[in-house]
């Protein structure tokens, strides 16, 4: 969760200009000279859960903000937080918590000796 002093601020200065898929609300200063740029998070403050369009008006590689219906790429994904630490980790076969078996050895390795 966003902080208290960072809920003020936002109260006393900021002006929401969109949120995404997450619930994430952004901002900026009243005052355009500043150019000051934020996000209130909806959940824990981890900067994985902020998708690449506002990551990019974030940190100004973009002027305006990301729009609801923007096209994207036919490449692009739905975006996801990184989850390490959590349970939706990436947890290889052969891992503890996925049965623990790894994959029988290929033979095609050959350890290097010394002559």
């Amino acid at each position: 969760m966003t902080s208290i002093g960072t809920r003020f601020f936002t109260w006393r200065f900021g002006e929401k200009v969109g949120e995404d898929t997450f619930g994430n609300e952004y901002y900026r200063h009243k005052n355009q000279e500043l150019d000051e740029r934020w996000v209130c998070f909806d959940g824990p403050v981890e900067a994985s859960a902020v998708p690449p369009e506002w990551h990019a008006w974030l940190h100004r590689s973009v002027d305006e903000p990301p729009k609801e219906g923007d096209a994207r790429p036919a490449f692009a994904i739905d975006h996801a937080p990184n989850g390490t630490g959590s349970a939706d980790a990436y947890r290889p076969p052969g891992h503890d918590y996925m049965g623990g078996e790894r994959a029988a050895a290929t033979g095609d390795y050959q350890a290097w000796k010394p002559e």
